[in-house]
């Protein structure tokens, strides 16, 4: 190895391994999967995404903003479909990358990304917060905060200890000593003393199960009889959001660093293999984590090989120490994923989108999100971002005022296709045999309405009117009866 690699990226990938192992563990409980599965994610997303990748100091593996599309998946389909289901979503990430068509999967809404986001981690929240008292959480929102109520009066009071002592420290160390002590992230921390003092008070609660699945074992692909079509839409359903996610987090964590910028079509393609070898390895789908990235960058990654050294690291601890793994109460993760969820919601962004006006996108979005489903949620928030879009393009606002023989007209706003109704029957309100000066003050104008303004000039000038124009100069060459060039 090169010197920067040993001084800065070895480092740098014993934290993200630290950061990472019990997220891990704790999204694969999240999920439905066994915690095996998360971790086999996270040394292929660490070292297969790593080598191949496009973004450097992007670390790839199990996320959270995953976990509701792959729990899903996995209560409706079995495991084993799940796993083909994400195998075919890393093939359409690597055909979308070999076209180039990465940007394409960033045109969706920052609203309806950060919504999605939230309603996501108020799900997790919902649910672990019934691992913590003691019950398995329920199938969806609605469910969970039905039961809610009875399991807080009648809950499990070792679990409970154990998840409000995790979440306390886990707060606290974020709080007063995380920044003073990068290389000791407030993850591990939390998990080893939840579980340390689980064991010294010799509670009784249920714990990591890693026997359900061997490390390695090998998923060969299976429609489970289940039809293809059905199959392939769930695959793209899942593979556009966790592209969505993965390139998203490129392009932040391109914004953390002053390195090579990340080529999102090779990243995508590197996302899309990743998937594929997860899911014939047991292993959940994988995307890019802010959360790792964020620690791989503030812990001094320099190059690609901190992502796949803390891949080794997880493999490594997984084949050879996974008897400590099976100390951790499951009321440790829930803690830690009921953390994670509360830091998905963020205040921040909701400003964010009223100070922009996108509050009802985010709102519907996540609403959509917690009470009916993931891709309902995104779909709802994706048409009423379009149909605002649209609403804003058809702004226009249309003044005329006479002058004796003249009449001066002014048009403001958007002037798009959209507005060609209203324009052209606003025009044919003026008088014949004027002179019309028509003044454009627009932010845009689109081809449909050069057109429809070309066809009402020739029209009024055969009827004897006048068309001055300054204003049109710059859009028409009347010679040559065609758009000028800008």
């Amino acid at each position: 190895m090169t010197r920067p690699i040993i001084s800065k990226d070895l480092p740098a990938s014993l934290v993200v391994f630290l950061v990472a192992l019990p997220l891990s563990l704790g999204i694969a409980l999240a999920s439905g999967a066994s915690p095996t599965a998360g971790l086999i994610a996270a040394g292929v997303g660490g070292i297969l995404v790593g080598l191949l990748g496009g973004a450097p100091l992007q670390v790839s593996g199990p996320a959270a903003g995953l976990t509701v599309i792959v729990a899903g998946l996995i209560e409706h389909y079995g495991f084993g479909v799940a796993c083909s289901i994400g195998m075919l979503a890393g093939l359409l990430q690597i055909g979308l990358g070999i076209v180039g068509a990465a940007q394409l999967t960033l045109i969706i809404s920052p609203a309806v990304i950060h919504a999605m986001l939230a309603g996501i981690g108020i799900l997790i929240s919902l649910g672990q917060i019934h691992v913590v008292l003691g019950y398995k959480p329920g199938s969806s929102a609605l469910a969970n905060l039905g039961a809610l109520p009875d399991h807080l009066l009648n809950a499990n009071m070792a679990p409970v200890i154990i998840g409000v002592f995790t979440y306390a420290v886990l707060y606290s160390w974020r709080k007063w000593i995380e920044a003073k002590l990068q290389f000791l992230p407030a993850s591990l921390i939390a998990v080893v003393a939840g579980t340390a003092l689980a064991s010294i008070l010799n509670l009784d609660v249920a714990r990591v199960d890693l026997e359900a699945q061997s490390l390695f074992s090998f998923h060969a692909p299976t429609s489970g009889g289940y039809g293809v079509i059905e199959l392939l839409m769930a695959a793209l359903a899942l593979g556009v959001v966790a592209s969505a996610e993965s390139l998203l987090c490129a392009v932040a964590t391109d914004q953390l660093h002053s390195g090579p910028r990340a080529n999102l079509n090779k990243e995508l393609r590197a996302q899309g293999i990743g998937n594929v070898v997860s899911g014939l390895l047991g292993g959940l789908p994988v995307t890019g984590v802010i959360v790792r990235s964020t620690a791989n960058i503030s812990a001094g990654g320099k190059t690609q090989w901190s992502a796949v050294l803390h891949g080794v690291w997880i493999l490594l601890f997984a084949s050879l120490l996974a008897g400590i793994l099976t100390l951790i109460p499951l009321a440790v993760l829930a803690a830690l994923l009921i953390s994670v969820g509360v830091g998905l919601v963020k205040v921040k962004e909701m400003k964010k989108m009223t100070r922009f006006r996108e509050h009802f996108v985010y709102a519907a979005t996540l609403l959509g999100v917690v009470f009916i489903n993931l891709l309902w949620g995104i779909g709802v928030g994706f048409a009423l971002a379009i149909f605002f879009l649209l609403l804003q393009l058809s702004r226009v606002q249309i003044s005329r005022k006479s002058e004796g023989s003249s009449e001066i007209v002014t048009v403001s706003g958007s002037l798009s296709f959209l507005c060609v109704p209203l324009l052209t029957a606003k025009l044919a309100e003026i008088p014949a045999k004027k002179t019309v000066h028509l003044i454009l003050e627009v932010e845009r104008i689109d081809h449909a309405a050069v057109e429809a303004i070309r066809g009402w000039k020739v029209g009024y000038e055969l009827q004897g009117g006048q068309v001055k124009k300054p204003a049109l100069e710059i859009l028409f060459d009347d010679k040559r009866n065609k758009v000028a060039p800008a």
